[in-house]
C-alpha cells in the first residue's frame, strides 16, 4: 500500500476527524504487522503540533498492544507526579516517540508531513579556534588532517579530534579553543592522551602541549573527562573562572552551565580536589561516587551518593530524568535541540521519570512529556509550554 494513505489516516485520527469508512479502515490496516511501522513513524513525525495526549486515547491503546513486545523498544518512561500510566501505556509512548528505532528505507519513500514542523535531535560537531583566531568548523569534514601547529598535526578521526604530536616540537605553546554550539556534542583527545567529552554549548580552551609543572585547562558548559596518568604533572580543570579542579588521573564530570543551580563536579574513578576561587571555605577532596556543588559564595556541599547514571547519561547518548524538574528538562532541551522555551504562564511543578535514547526529534520527545496536563506548541525554532 502507499504510505500516502498510512499518514493521511493517522492525520485524520490524531485529529479525529475519521469518517465510519476511514476508522474501520485504520483499525484494519494498524492490527496489520505489515504497517505498523509506518503508522509509528507517522505518529512519531505528526506528534509536534498535534494533539500530544495520545497516550491517554482508550481506542488507541488497544490497537497498539501488539506492537509492545517489540524488542526495538529500549526502556521504560514513567512520570510523575501526576498521572499514572500502565506499562502498556508508557511502551507506546515510546513507540510513537523513539523514531530512531523505527526508520527503515522504508521512510524514504514516505511524504513528510506538512502539518508539522519537526526539530531533529542534536549531532556530533563542533568549532576548532586556533590560536592565531582562525576557525574550523568540524561538523561535515571528513576523517584526516584538519590543521598544523608548531609540527604537530589536528588529525579528525571518525568525528573525533586527536592530536599527533612533532618529534621535534618547536615554537612556542599556545591555545586553542574547541566549542560546541547548541545542537552539538564532540569528543577530544588532548596531547597528553587524555580524552575529554563536551556536551552541548559548551568550550574547552587546551595548549598545543602540556608543560612545566601542571596540565591546565579551562572549560565551560559541560565537560566529562578521563585523565591520563602522570603523578610528576597534575591535571588541572579551571571551571567558569570560578572553581578549580586537580586530578592525577582520573574520570569525572564538570557541569557549569551558567542557568544551572550550581558548578556540580562528580567523580566516578580515581580523586580530585575542588577549590573554590575567591573564598577562604579551603577545598575538598572527592572520592569515587561523591558530587561537590559549588553555589554562590556558600562554599562547598558534598553529595555523598550522587546519581552517576544521570549525571553521564548525555555522554552515553541518553536522557535520564529521575525526580527531574520540568524547568531543568527544558533546559537540556534548549541546548540539545538549539531551541527557546516559553513558559505562557509561569513553570509548572511537575517532575518526570524515565530514560531514553537523544537520537529522538524533539516532536517524539514531547510526545511523551505531554502525557501529563501539559501542552505545546512549536512556532520556527520556539516552544511553547502552557497547561
Amino acid at each position: 500500500m502507499d504510505n500516502t494513505r498510512i499518514y493521511y489516516l493517522a492525520g485524520q485520527y490524531l485529529k479525529k476527524s475519521l469518517t465510519e469508512t476511514e476508522q474501520a479502515e485504520f483499525q484494519h490496516l494498524l492490527h496489520d504487522p505489515e504497517h505498523q511501522e509506518a503508522f509509528q513513524t507517522a505518529f512519531e513525525e505528526m506528534a509536534g503540533e498535534l494533539d500530544m495526549n495520545i497516550a491517554q486515547d482508550k481506542d488507541l491503546l488497544p490497537l497498539l498492544e501488539r506492537s509492545l513486545n517489540s524488542d526495538r523498544v529500549q526502556h521504560r518512561i514513567r512520570f510523575l507526579p501526576r498521572r499514572r500510566l500502565s506499562w502498556a501505556a508508557a511502551s507506546i509512548i515510546l513507540l510513537l516517540a523513539a523514531g530512531a528505532y523505527f526508520r527503515t528505507t522504508q521512510k524514504k519513500n514516505m511524504p513528510q508531513p506538512a502539518i508539522a514542523t519537526v526539530i531533529s535531535p542534536g549531532k556530533q560537531g563542533a568549532i576548532l579556534t586556533l590560536a592565531d583566531g582562525s576557525q574550523v568548523v568540524l561538523d561535515s569534514l571528513g576523517n584526516g588532517v584538519v590543521a598544523k601547529q608548531n609540527g604537530a598535526s589536528i588529525v579528525l578521526m571518525n568525528g573525533q579530534l586527536a592530536y599527533d604530536p612533532a618529534e621535534n616540537a618547536s615554537g612556542e605553546i599556545v591555545f586553542n579553543t574547541i566549542s560546541t554550539p547548541k545542537g552539538r556534542q564532540f569528543q577530544v583527545t588532548l596531547p597528553d592522551g587524555t580524552r575529554v567529552w563536551l556536551n552541548a554549548a559548551s568550550s574547552l580552551r587546551y595548549p598545543t602541549a602540556f608543560a612545566g609543572k601542571e596540565r591546565e585547562v579551562e572549560i565551560t558548559g559541560e565537560a566529562y573527562f578521563e585523565v591520563a596518568k602522570n603523578a610528576q604533572m597534575p591535571f588541572m580543570v579551571s571551571v567558569n573562572n570560578k572553581a578549580g579542579i586537580q586530578v592525577l588521573g582520573t574520570h569525572f564530570n564538570v557541569n557549569a552551565y551558567k542557568n544551572e543551580n550550581a558548578i556540580a563536579t562528580t567523580l566516578l574513578e580515581g580523586s580530585v580536589r575542588v577549590a573554590q576561587y575567591g573564598t577562604t571555605s579551603g577545598n575538598v577532596i572527592l572520592q569515587p561516587g561523591q558530587q561537590a556543588q559549588i553555589t554562590g559564595a556558600s562554599g562547598i556541599k558534598v553529595i555523598e551518593n550522587a546519581n552517576i547514571d544521570k549525571v553521564i547519561a548525555w555522554k552515553n547518548g541518553l536522557f535520564h530524568f529521575e525526580g527531574t524538574s520540568l524547568a531543568e528538562i527544558m533546559r537540556q532541551l534548549e541546548r540539545w535541540y538549539d531551541i527557546e522555551v516559553v513558559y505562557e504562564k509561569g513553570i509548572p511543578d511537575i517532575e518526570f521519570e524515565g530514560e531514553m535514547t537523544k537520537d529522538v526529534s524533539l516532536n517524539g520527545l514531547l510526545v511523551m512529556l505531554g502525557k501529563t496536563e501539559l501542552h505545546f506548541r512549536i512556532e520556527g525554532r520556539k516552544l511553547i509550554v502552557y497547561e
